[in-house]
Formats: C-alpha cells, structure tokens, sequence
C-alpha cells in the first residue's frame, strides 16, 4: 500500500513543478558551479561535497517554499552588486557611496537591524488596531530585513578575502556574526510558519526576541568594533564549521519562537490581548513543529560538534561546560516533546517550558562563555 502511494505520488510532485521552480533550480545550479570553477583549487574534498549539498538543498528549500525562490536569488545579487562596487579593493567601502550608505555588510546588517525593529513595531500595531494592512507591512518589512540580512552576510564572507586570503572565512565564526545569522533564521522560520497558518499576530511576539538580538548586534559593533573582520583562531579553522553552526542555530532560532509563542499563549490564557493573538490551538501547534524542527537541527548540529571535537581535540566528547550544557538543552527539549507526544500535554504547562527552555539554551549559547571556561572558551564577550 505505502509503495504504491509512493509510486503514485512522485509523479504528481514533479507535475506540481513549475518554470519558476525549473528557472530558480538553474540559477542555483549555475550559481554553484561558478563558485566551484572559480575557488576549486582553495578547497578540499569536504568543502566540494558542502558545496554540492548545499546546492541540492537551496533547490529542495526554493521547491519545497515558493517564497524562497525569490529571496535567495535577491539576497545574492545584492551581495553581488556590493562585490561588483568593490573592485577588489576594500577601501572603497567608505569612498563609494552605494557601499557607504547601503552595500557594504556593515550597512546591510544594520539596515536588516532597522527594518526588523521597524517591523517589530508595525506587527504591534497592526495586533492592537487589528489592522491586516499594518500585519502585512510587519511581513514585507521582515522580508526586507531578511535579504539585507543574508546579503551582507555574503558581503562579509567576500569582505574577509579582500584583507587577505589567510583571513578569509564563513561569516558564523564570532558573536557578531552569528547574532546576524541567529536573526536571519528565526525571521525566516516565522516568516513560513506565519504563511502556513495564515496568523500574522504571532509578528509581535517573535519579533521582539529577533530585536532583542539586534540590540545586541549594534551595542556590540559600535561598543566592542565587533564588525571588524578578524582573522580565524586555529580552533576554528576548520570546514566543520561551515555546518555545526548553521545547524546549531537553527535549533536557536525555533526555541526561540517556541518561547515567544509560549508567552504569547499564557498572555492569551489571562484574557490579555483577547481577541487579538491566534487561537491558542494554533500557537500550540505552531510551537510544537518549531520545537520538533529546532530538536531535530540541534540534535544534528551535536552529532556533527561531537565529530568536530574528535578531528580537533582527539575525542567525540570531554564533558566541557559547553558540551555539558548543550547536552542539557538537547534533554530539555527531548523531555518536552515526550510530554507532548506521549503523555499528551498541552497548554500552559508546555508554555510555561518553552519559555523557560529559552533561559536554558540562551545559557549556553552565551552564559558558558561568560561565566565558564573550558575549550570552548573562545567566543566571549
């Protein structure tokens, strides 16, 4: 029975195919094969095989998620038009105005930063006036920020190779960089549970973590120069890099809009904001796909560290205070979806430990190179 049903429904998704979908798919493809032609011979046979999966990935994603085929494409031909102003000298980054004002990745990043607060405060109006054209304004300016985002992130990657090839590397190495990526994430995860729930209101809730995130962006560039490019620590250089990350913050950023949809819910559980958040059923569920999400990427992103840690340090795992607590937030979440799926749990009980498991893995993603030290003390503030 269930092969047939496969049999039957193959055809069926590659008839749902479309010429944008076959259009974006190329521009993927063609994409990936210029940057393979051109830096082949920097990279080594696990950065090729990165390569290639993230070509087959970004096409999956643009199939699976319309949207996606045209934000990506946007994102990198801004980030190319940045490249194409540079003309290989860095320097023009405070001569050219287009680079000045807006290309650059420090003018990008904090053009994302601006929208986002821009749309955090326009979700909150349009949740209070009940306003569908304010909400969708909250959702055109978090897609805005999303590509200003993502751009100057390809920018910065680039950036680090014109000071010198030895410096070059995958913007998600410092605090800086991956508070960028951990806003991108968590925008782009809510952007689509926003779209398949149709419930705009759950805006005003998830973006005032994304903005928490961007205070912490600017107080860090303009206090600490944090959005000066610096070269890798040895530690770090390392193609793991390229895919422990990533994979680790998309468990960040889906715990985090679990937490924020747990306030939202016990807010909507005392009366508050009645009539204006989604149905509790729906944050609910919505909650629970994120956390499943976030728990199967965060599970990956361990996998992968553990394999990291044996190539660097000689054993797949040391009991070091980030292990530990990457470990605690890994059982955290595990327990809390056994509760749902097996005991059957629901409403405030699960909010209240989304919200609380926010606390937990914020904790160790920043509280452990605070507070700790051990070999993965080289990311603090």
């Amino acid at each position: 029975m269930s092969s047939t049903y496969r049999l039957a429904a193959q055809p069926g998704f590659w008839r749902s195919l479309d010429l944008r979908d076959w259009a974006y798919a190329l521009f993927v493809l063609v994409v990936c094969a210029g940057a393979f032609y051109q830096y082949d011979h920097f990279m080594d046979v696990y950065e090729e095989a990165i390569l290639a999966g993230s070509a087959l990935s970004l096409v999956a994603l643009g199939w699976f998620w319309k949207p996606w085929r045209w934000y990506f494409p946007l994102s990198g031909v801004t980030s190319l038009l940045a490249i194409q102003v540079y003309e290989h000298d860095l320097a023009r980054a405070q001569s050219a105005f287009l680079l000045k004002y807006m290309l650059s990745s420090q003018s990008s990043i904090m053009w994302m930063c601006t929208l986002f607060v821009l749309a955090t405060g326009v979700y909150w109006a349009g949740l209070l006036t009940r306003s569908a054209t304010l909400q969708r304004m909250g959702s055109g300016l978090t897609w805005a920020a999303c590509v200003m985002g993502l751009a100057g992130l390809g920018t910065r990657w680039y950036e680090s190779y014109l000071i010198g090839a030895d410096v070059g590397h995958i913007p998600v190495s410092n605090l800086y960089e991956v508070f960028v990526l951990f806003c991108l994430v968590t925008a782009l995860m809510y952007l689509y549970y926003e779209a398949k729930f149709a419930a705009r209101q759950m805006g005003a809730f998830v973006l005032l973590i994304i903005s928490a995130a961007v205070v912490f962006i600017v107080w860090y560039a303009f206090d600490r120069q944090a959005h000066e490019i610096q070269p890798l620590i040895p530690a770090l250089q390392s193609w793991w890099m390229k895919i422990h990350v990533p994979a680790n913050f998309v468990g960040y950023g889906a715990f985090a809009i679990a937490a924020m949809l747990g306030a939202a819910e016990l807010m909507a559980m005392r009366g508050w904001l009645a009539g204006k958040l989604p149905p509790m059923e729906v944050m609910d569920e919505v909650m629970y796909k994120v956390i499943a999400v976030g728990f199967l990427f965060f599970t990956i992103a361990t996998v992968l560290g553990a394999m990291w840690a044996a190539d660097a340090w000689g054993g797949y795992w040391s009991w070091d205070p980030k292990e530990t607590w990457a470990l605690i937030v890994w059982l955290n979440y595990a327990a809390w979806l056994h509760m749902r799926l097996v005991k059957g749990w629901r409403g405030a009980p699960l909010a209240w430990w989304a919200v609380v498991g926010l606390f937990i893995t914020t904790f160790a993603f920043i509280g452990v190179n605070m507070f700790l030290s051990g070999l993965h003390s080289y990311g603090g503030l």
